[in-house]
């Protein structure tokens, strides 16, 4: 077919929540829009977002795969004022301009002019002015623009005399050969009102005229789904009336005969498409690299002369002088390794990239910012252990430096590098500071419409209410809607309501498209001259990032790196620092890896507060694999994750290693690859080396097999079979066993494992585990105050780690001081109490308390002594920061109660009279507080056990100087069958009923497979706690009995547990809040007398009772006994015709009447 038209004005999906035309589908090709052009013999295409070129590079990309060729361009908004004006000047207009890049020049000057419209001129949209089009329109082919174009709103305007001058002011510009008049017509009004007024302003100044389709969506069908995206991001429902709408359903891609047939009067306004696409000639230059310039020291340069390739000499030097501190003679391995690594990092061009990332490192460590021992496949590299960017030793631990880097890699390396939580910004600014802070840049994410998201947006569109949609949802387990309608309950839905099929079918077409833009959390690009040289920025909210992601800025050639916040980190660190103390020799880079201590601990599933081994299911893996040396630590790591899982190796391999399960080697030299993880395939590299030694595989060639194999790609697999079992024949291994071998590890390699990242994440396991096990105060102070700002105070959806950390503890057998205003810091301190050591509430783990208020309170202490009086207190502290607020969190997390040290006060007067006093009137208390008055509180009812309890859970989010089950004591007795401590004990056998009565301490929401509700929590009496499952079927009709901090009776069985550390867990049939039980499942209330009350002359204490029972009667209710002991020591039953219905109320007032011990409940 000839092309007589090609498409100038599309707008793809990352004209956010506007666009629909994809560029990429779900499963990641190219997308089946583009296939279509393709296959119709559509040669060229150009794509003009609003404003951004978020998706050039994958458009140019997806494109040029199929052989299409992509004109790479943007819709501008133009001011004809200045851009850097954000007032409201009703004078000035803004206009969308279409710009298409014609050259290389072109690309570079679009980036640059649309990065600037973003830093410079955005205000509601980035905007260029003619200042900017006059710098850089070079390399670009302008058309005039849609409706909203500045000619277009002047014609509008009445104003020929105005469009005419600033199409001419274009023209002068840009010049006539690369400014067109661009004509629209979507059967708008307004475009029949501006077409003939364009055309003449073409042939007035001698311009070409550009038909265009204003392009959103790919068929005209398409219209309605395009106009609920739109409500999806004006957040409106179809039905709005004054909703924004497309008057139009126009704005799909019309075919070129469609497009002919518009445009027959303008016949050389579709011949121009063809010239303007074929003077588009953007070639993307792809390979190179561009790394920032490391700067080598003056001294080195002068003592080397004139050398050929500085950084690569200043590196090996470097290396080589790392290795002689590490070694002091180095061994020849690791010289044959170093050399082997330095040729291909010299080859490839990277020797300032391993420069870049050593210096920054190195001021982290030098201004006392942790870094983590290593990340990722860079662990695997011994440049980087002789430098001093990673502490694991690759040769030892046989990690693989063609994991990382190999002459076949086509991108920049990626060091993934953990910097501790607090010191990550101080790494970043010191990279700025040395590269230019326009040098440095945050990177863009994206967001997704994902297949729930899809159903929930369209639904409120279309009219669905939110009940609806979350009943629909929870059907859905499935990634994607085309196999979520494969279910059959959501199949039968579909057929049977025509707004449902509605529902899915329109939420099939936004599924997948972006959605929003974000900030990549960790990613920064570093590069030799401003960013916006090498790619478009954005900016909004006054954070700048890059238009393209990280992967995008890889395939550029930039340098991206991670750099990662970690909180373990700041633990060790805090921990190390608490230790030198009293030990200031002590090096964490010295520690043993074979530490019996360590060991112990880990064996006997200790592992609260240890990295990467402290969840419920690694505890038990710990505890059943019994390691006993850091390989069977970096396999866990390895291990733990749903693949390995679901597969059952965690099973096989704990047998294999307690000799249950025989280990057998397919061939003798699998034997040295595979022993440290007893016969089995866990590591990718394990896979890389079987093909080396077995079948002679370069290193390139091994990395290559490690790929194919993640992704699956059923050619590639044919293909690299065939070359394994080949190689392996030339070794005399014979065809039946090298492929048994290659079908072994294609089996694992879907779950395989990074083992340098491995490895190195186990170091910071073992680090944390040794100094548990060796400096158990030290360790778990650090733990509780890196708590402080992360713990859930208020929330019951999320496990409280401060609670963890804090009943850890004491089982540790370490005291927990509260909050003292006179003994406190800032976080959790070590505190000499009683002649042993304890550890001492932090002031900021309080609710309100900020660092600096903290600060304040311990310096005016230090300053001029301990703090007489809760009055002392306030006059000495007297700054704004610490105000009423702040003063009244002090007082109910307890701070001030040993203010008061009356010795006839107890606790619960102590903390009455601080709250009070924290609660008076703002202006008196201000009065008092800067007079120093001293005042007494009136009168006021002392807080009960409780009411403390309950504001100390306020402020501190946990309840930390009681418990409150002692007052259900006695219920919790009557009504559990049996203590959880004799369950914990196993003095029980599975699968027996139980009730228990106790407080939940923890809830744990989730779901099933079946996307169904479920729970899991924990349950505590007084002598221990224990997980509880609650299943779907049970959680419906009880959930809303299950919530922290309610005390319940769960009635269920006894099982093996599979969640917790703990041997047994209860399966829930019932649970009840404690009230709620009482009063359903009394069968009969006793009421104990003694015989003296009922013969004395005036019983006030039986009419009392008498009136209580009659005013609690209830047919259906308890039935009544009176037990009364008589003087000689007998005691008699009476069986009364009352039925009472037992409530919190009459239990708590026949306690008033007749003391605690005066009833029962069976």
């Amino acid at each position: 077919m000839e092309t007589k038209f090609i498409h100038l004005h599309n707008h793809s999906e990352y004209s956010l929540l506007d666009g629909m035309l994809r560029i990429t589908d779900i499963d990641g090709k190219p997308s089946s829009f583009l296939e279509r052009l393709k296959k119709q013999g559509i040669p060229a295409v150009a794509m003009t977002d609003h404003g951004n070129m978020y998706g050039a590079i994958s458009f140019y990309n997806n494109a040029t795969k199929i052989g299409l060729k992509p004109i790479i361009g943007c819709e501008l908004y133009i001011t004809d004022g200045d851009r850097k004006n954000k007032s409201k000047d009703s004078n000035v207009k803004i206009g969308h301009l279409t710009a298409l890049v014609r050259d290389n020049e072109g690309y570079q000057n679009l980036i640059e002019m649309l990065s600037i419209a973003f830093l410079e001129g955005f205000y509601y949209h980035p905007r260029v002015d003619f200042e900017l089009i006059e710098k850089y329109h070079k390399g670009i082919i302008f058309l005039s623009g849609c409706l909203n174009s500045l000619l277009c709103q002047h014609i509008l305007d009445n104003n020929f005399e105005k469009a005419l001058e600033t199409a001419d002011r274009f023209k002068s510009i840009c010049g006539k050969e690369n400014f067109y008049i661009e004509l629209m017509d979507h059967n708008l009004p307004d475009e029949k009102k501006v077409l003939r007024p364009l055309a003449d302003i073409a042939q007035k100044l001698d311009l070409k005229l550009v038909a265009t389709n204003d392009c959103h969506y790919e068929f005209k069908e398409d219209a309605f789904a395009h106009d609920v995206h739109i409500c999806i991001s004006t957040n409106a429902k179809l039905d709005d009336q004054k909703r924004m709408r497309m008057e139009t359903e126009e704005l799909y891609f019309k075919s070129q005969d469609e497009m002919i047939k518009l445009f027959s009067d303008f016949p050389d306004a579709i011949k121009n498409t063809v010239e303007i696409a074929n003077m588009c000639n953007f070639k993307l230059e792809k390979g190179k690299i561009y790394l920032p310039e490391y700067k080598i020291p003056e001294e080195y340069l002068k003592s080397k002369g004139k050398i050929e390739d500085p950084q690569y000499e200043y590196l090996r030097d470097l290396c080589y002088d790392g290795l002689k501190k590490k070694f002091n003679e180095i061994p020849e391995e690791y010289s044959k390794r170093l050399d082997f690594e330095l040729g291909v990092i010299r080859n490839m061009g990277f020797s300032s990239y391993f420069l870049i990332v050593m210096d920054f490192i190195k001021y982290a460590r030098e201004h006392n910012v942790p870094v983590g021992p290593g990340r990722g496949s860079g662990a695997g590299a011994l440049v980087s252990y002789a430098l001093n960017i990673t502490m694991v030793d690759p040769l030892k631990h046989n990690l693989l430096f063609e994991r990382f880097l190999n002459p076949s890699r086509k991108s920049m390396p990626d060091l993934d590098i953990d910097f501790s939580d607090k010191g990550r910004e101080v790494v970043v600014n010191y990279v700025r500071e040395k590269y230019g802070h326009d040098n440095v840049t945050n990177i863009i994410t994206y967001g997704n419409i994902m297949a729930k998201t899809a159903i929930k947006d369209v639904g409120r569109v279309l009219g669905f209410s939110a009940a609806e949609m979350n009943k629909l949802t929870k059907m859905m387990n499935d990634s994607n809607l085309a196999s979520a309608m494969n279910n059959p309950e959501i199949k039968k839905i579909i057929d049977s309501n025509e707004k449902y099929k509605q529902l899915f079918d329109v939420a099939l077409k936004v599924e997948g498209l972006k959605r929003q833009t974000g900030v990549h959390a960790a990613g920064k690009v570093i590069t030799d001259k401003p960013v916006y040289k090498y790619v478009p920025l954005a900016q909004r909210e006054g954070i700048t990032t890059t238009q393209y992601d990280g992967e995008i800025l890889t395939e550029m050639g930039l340098l991206k790196i991670d750099f990662l916040g970690l909180r373990t980190l700041s633990v060790i660190q805090d921990a190390v620092d608490e230790i030198k103390k009293s030990n200031n020799d002590f090096d964490l880079n010295k520690i043993p890896f074979d530490d019996e201590k360590t060991f112990d601990l880990l064996c006997e599933g200790r592992t609260t507060g240890v990295f990467q081994l402290e969840s419920d299911g690694m505890k038990k893996l710990v505890k059943n694999l019994k390691p006993r040396v850091f390989s069977d630590i970096s396999a866990l790591v390895a291990l733990y994750r749903p693949g390995p899982i679901e597969a059952g190796m965690l099973d096989s391999f704990v047998a294999r290693k307690h000799g249950r399960e025989k280990i057998v080697y397919d061939h003798p030299l699998l034997e040295d690859i595979l022993k440290d993880t007893y016969g089995t395939i866990i590591y990718q590299e394990q896979v890389m080396e079987i093909s080396k030694r077995l079948a002679g595989f370069s290193p390139s060639d091994a990395d290559g097999l490690r790929k194919a194999m993640s992704k699956k790609i059923p050619e590639a697999m044919e293909k690299i079979r065939k070359q394994f079992i080949e190689g392996c024949e030339k070794n005399k291994i014979s065809q039946k066993i090298s492929t048994k071998i290659f079908d072994q590890m294609y089996k694992f390699a879907g779950y395989g494992f990074n083992k340098s990242h491995s490895v190195a994440y186990a170091t910071v396991a073992y680090q944390t585990a040794y100094l548990k096990a060796n400096y158990p105060l030290e360790f778990m102070v650090s733990l509780l105050s890196s708590e402080i700002g992360h713990n859930a105070i208020g929330s019951d959806q999320k496990e409280n780690k401060m609670v963890t950390y804090l009943e850890e503890s004491r089982d540790m057998g370490f005291d927990i001081l509260g909050p003292d205003v006179n003994f406190s810091y800032p976080k959790f301190e070590i505190e000499d109490f009683n002649g042993k050591k304890a550890i001492r509430f932090g002031f900021t783990a309080i609710k309100n308390i900020g660092d600096s208020v903290a600060e304040e309170i311990v310096a005016e202490r230090e300053k001029n002594g301990k703090y007489k009086s809760f009055n002392d207190f306030i006059s000495r502290n007297n700054s704004k920061q610490l105000n009423k607020r702040v003063i009244e969190s002090l007082a109910k997390a307890g701070a001030f109660d040993e203010l008061f040290n009356e010795n006839e006060l107890t606790k619960t007067h102590k903390r009455t009279k601080a709250i009070n006093m924290s609660n008076r009137d703002e202006k008196a208390s201000i009065l008092s507080y800067n007079t120093n008055l001293l005042f007494e509180t009136e009168e006021s009812k002392v807080l009960s056990e409780h009411e403390i309890l309950k504001y100390e859970k306020d402020v501190l989010g946990f309840y930390l100087s009681g418990n409150p089950l002692l007052n259900y004591k006695k219920i919790i007795k009557m009504i559990s069958s049996h203590t959880i401590k004799d369950i914990i004990d196993g003095k029980f056998e599975e699968n027996l009923k139980v009730t228990l009565c106790g407080i939940i301490t923890s809830t744990r929401p989730t779901k099933t497979k079946k996307n169904e509700n479920m729970c899991r929590l924990e349950i505590e009496d007084l002598t221990e706690s224990i997980g509880v499952t609650i299943f779907p079927r049970q959680f419906e009709p009880y959930k809303n009995a299950i919530v922290t901090d309610n005390i319940v009776v769960i009635d269920g069985n006894i099982k093996s547990s599979d969640f917790t550390d703990k041997k047994y867990e209860i399966i829930a049939d019932r649970i009840y809040e404690v009230s709620d039980y009482i009063e359903k499942f009394s069968k009969s209330f006793i009421i104990f007398f003694e015989g003296k009350v009922l013969m004395g002359e005036d019983p006030k204490e039986l009419k009392e009772i008498k009136r209580l029972l009659d005013a609690h009667k209830d047919t259906g209710g308890a039935k009544v006994y009176f037990v009364v002991s008589s003087m000689n020591g007998h005691s008699y039953t009476v069986e009364t015709s009352i039925q009472l219905k037992v409530t919190k109320n009459i239990l708590k007032k026949i306690k008033e009447v007749m003391g605690d011990n005066s009833w029962r409940i069976n």
